[in-house]
């Protein structure tokens, strides 16, 4: 399934919900911080991601509600993964279409390519309304890794 991928991109340990953040840098924070402590990232790379926003604006929004967070291939990235954040309250990145936005995937790619089946089998699992909507309402890391298994084992949530 498209989905197994996810379940050995993404640590258990690099999903949270109900995380509350002031705004934009403090989501990227709180995102960042998840891949540091999983080891995916080192400190460095949450100012990159941070920086990224400054210098081209918020065009890591790449859907309604959604901020896929990141910075260029650096040292600062220790191996491949993602995290997820699901946010307590939405927040706005000034993203005129996108938002505000309550989920963010946090992508550490150490090259242009390490990451690519994974972001496509992300990709696939927003693209069905019913996964994306409960990912919105995850309340726990519990249902957050229930969206991801569902999908990975079936291809959808419905």
């Amino acid at each position: 399934m498209p989905g197994q991928v996810l379940l050995e991109m993404i640590p258990e340990e690099a999903i949270q919900a109900g995380v509350s953040a002031a705004d934009w840098r403090a989501a990227l924070r709180a995102c960042g911080e998840i891949m540091v402590k999983t080891g995916l990232v080192d400190l460095p790379y949450i100012d990159q991601m941070i920086a990224a926003v400054e210098d081209l604006g918020p065009y890591m929004v790449i859907a309604p509600g959604i901020a896929l967070a990141h910075a260029r291939p650096s040292p600062a990235v220790r191996r491949p993964g993602f995290s997820i954040v699901v946010l307590d309250a939405p927040v706005s990145f000034g993203h005129p279409e996108n938002d505000p936005v309550r989920l963010i995937i946090g992508l550490a790619a150490p090259d242009p390519h390490s990451h690519v089946q994974a972001l496509a089998a992300i990709a696939e699992m927003l693209s069905d309304e019913s996964c994306r909507s409960a990912l919105f309402q995850a309340k726990s890391r519990r249902d957050v890794l229930h969206v991801l298994t569902e999908f990975s084992e079936r291809g959808s949530c419905a």
